[in-house]
């Protein structure tokens, strides 16, 4: 859980180990007060999503200039990707590619629009939460939230075409 929050913040694995053995020497710091917790598993995702986010803040103005080179067109096609519940273990594993074809077009997705879209979709942050802890204006979390959709939406769509029998 604590490696599967950084890496879908950070979209790196190296990072995300990183901040996964910085979340556990914390833990291991604070053995006494969590050894006995109901609220530990919370306590090490709320770690590992800080951590994830001061690491993203100290490093983001190194790598602007090339993230300024990426640009994002808008497609305005209304269509919704969906993944039905599974009633067996074929549609099981069919689900399990599915999710991970799902990470797999998360990790591609800009760290603008993806980080907003994982606190918002994975750790259950509201829009003005999400405001707080990147400091960014309320309508740009909105606006990043639905360009990651789209964004998301689209790659979903192409990549699902593509594995698809025909």
């Amino acid at each position: 859980m604590v490696f599967s929050t950084s890496m879908r913040l950070l979209a790196n694995q190296t990072e995300a180990e990183d901040i996964s053995q910085e979340v556990f020497l914390r833990a291991y710091e604070h053995y006494n007060e969590l050894c006995e917790s109901p609220t530990a598993g919370g306590w090490l995702k709320r770690v590992a999503t800080n951590l994830s986010l001061n690491h993203l803040t100290r490093y983001r103005a190194r790598w602007s200039f090339f993230s300024d080179l990426a640009t994002s067109h808008g497609d305005n096609e209304e269509t919704e990707v969906e993944f039905a519940a599974p009633d067996d273990l074929g549609e099981q594993l069919e689900t399990a590619d599915r999710h991970e074809l799902v990470e797999q077009a998360l990790q591609k997705l800009p760290p603008a629009q993806r980080i907003p879209l994982v606190l918002y979709h994975l750790d259950g942050l509201k829009y003005e939460e999400i405001a707080l802890k990147l400091n960014v204006s309320l309508g740009k979390v909105k606006t990043d939230i639905f360009r990651a959709r789209e964004a998301l939406r689209k790659r979903l769509r192409l990549r699902l075409e593509e594995v698809r029998p025909a």
